[in-house]
């Protein structure tokens, strides 16, 4: 089992090298690209997007409020708290310097995908909205738009899948309860109990379709971001004194030229980069999956909320856990990684009980992410067969989270880094190619 894992493990990372430039090429790239195009226009909106979150459109679809949930769900959770840890274990402190940069940058790639998901949808018999990247590709791009669309759906099968997700919760319940001291029933033996529990919770929820999700989303995930925020800023706040010579670290070891960690600049900027897409998922097209069936009648209005995104959970949540990982030192300790070495780090900075506060967190975030990203595979099997069998993908869905549940987090970060990039690339084609879409709607409103 070992030397099977092993020989994945290897696979994947010579498929995925040449990829990663590829897809630091189309985010950094194509972001700036489309951040120059709108002159960062939208970022100057903020305060009008947090306006615009709460307002309600008496049409049909969901709420602006419950899209972002939604994808704050998918995002801010395992993806901040474990990744961000997995990227400063993998390239040091210095990798946060470029995961800011790729938020930003994101938020204006995210500003501009949700836009044409409203802007360029479909709508079911009911009269429900349909939108997405494989419904903009598809309506905005005639001749080889079908074919994109195709593509990224396909990627999105095994993107969208609940690997990370099922691994990190396992693996946290794995260190910090250690359910072996109290009945032996084997590592293996509990990671399949723990996977088959977190199976029948998710199946409660997504086999209500959206509305399902979205309720539950919408109420759970402002107060554990609100919760999580509130527990790190406590910590910070006891080691103040620390705060400041770690942002100087941060920053000092971003712009090494060779990196003591991962060897070379560039291999610490792509880290950065990597992470940062998956903690924020800008580019990768999941987010206008959710805000296409948002009520709004304006695309802008929903860009400008969605925007929103990448600056909470990365730049305020990955933040604050980049902070504590740095300031305990758990980071320096070879053995620790992902959702581990978070867990060390609040349990050295909060009394000795931080991880198991931190515990109930991950549980709640990684339920209400499982719960999300089950929406994102039904609506790319939907796309390539009817959306009327879109729901068969949850048996599917459901299945897997047993086997992410037992397989190494090398090997889960390894096929999510590969579908996330094959998601990319046709994706911000279309967003580029799309765009002009977007730059009408806004010289409509006298934004430029």
């Amino acid at each position: 089992m070992n030397e099977l894992i092993s020989s994945i493990e290897y696979v994947l990372s010579i498929i995925i090298a040449p990829l990663e430039w590829v897809m630091l090429f189309v985010v950094i790239g194509g972001g700036l690209f489309l951040m120059f195009y709108s002159k960062a226009f939208p970022l100057t909106r903020i305060k009008e997007a947090f306006n615009l979150l709460l307002k309600k459109e008496e049409k049909k679809g969901i709420s602006r409020f419950q899209a972002l949930s939604a994808v704050l769900a998918a995002t801010v959770g395992l993806g901040n708290i474990s990744g961000v840890a997995i990227a400063i274990h993998m390239g040091g402190p210095g990798v946060l310097i470029w995961m800011w940069i790729t938020a930003v940058i994101g938020s204006i790639i995210k500003f501009f995908s949700c836009s044409l998901s409203v802007q360029l949808r479909e709508t079911t018999i009911t009269g429900e909205p349909l939108g997405g990247p494989m419904y903009y590709m598809n309506i905005g791009i005639k001749r080889w738009g079908k074919p994109l669309a195709i593509w990224f759906s396909i990627a999105g099968f095994f993107g969208v899948l609940p690997a990370f997700t099922a691994n990190q919760l396992t693996q946290t319940f794995m260190n910090v309860i250690d359910p072996n001291q109290y009945i032996l029933f084997g590592d293996l033996g509990w990671k399949v109990l723990i996977g088959i529990l977190l199976s029948i919770i998710s199946a409660s929820v997504i086999f209500g379709g959206l509305r399902s999700i979205v309720r539950v989303t919408s109420n759970l995930v402002p107060f554990m971001v609100g919760l999580y925020f509130l527990l790190g800023v406590f910590i910070l706040a006891n080691n103040y004194n620390a705060i400041i010579p770690t942002f100087k670290m941060i920053f000092f070891e971003a712009f090494q030229l060779g990196s003591a960690v991962t060897g070379s600049f560039w291999a610490l900027v792509i880290l950065g980069v990597r992470r940062a897409v998956f903690s924020n998922e800008s580019g990768v097209g999941n987010a206008p999956m959710y805000h296409g069936q948002s009520q709004s009648s304006k695309g802008t209005d929903e860009g400008l909320v969605a925007m929103l995104g990448p600056l909470l959970d990365t730049v305020l949540v990955c933040t604050i856990t980049g902070l504590i990982v740095i300031i305990s030192g758990a980071y320096l300790e070879p053995g620790l990684n992902g959702i581990v070495l978070t867990l060390e780090a609040f349990r050295r900075l909060f009394f000795g009980f931080g991880d198991v506060l931190l515990l109930i967190m991950v549980f709640i975030f990684g339920i209400s992410t499982l719960l999300t990203y089950s929406y994102y595979g039904v609506k790319c099997f939907g796309f390539i067969t009817s959306t009327k069998w879109g729901y068969l993908y949850n048996y599917f869905y459901i299945a897997s989270i047993v086997f992410s549940a037992i397989v190494t987090v090398e090997v889960v970060i390894g096929i999510i880094d590969l579908a996330f990039a094959l998601m990319c690339i046709p994706n911000m084609i279309a967003i580029i190619w799309l765009s002009p879409h977007v730059k009408k709607e806004m010289k409509s409103r006298n934004w430029i």
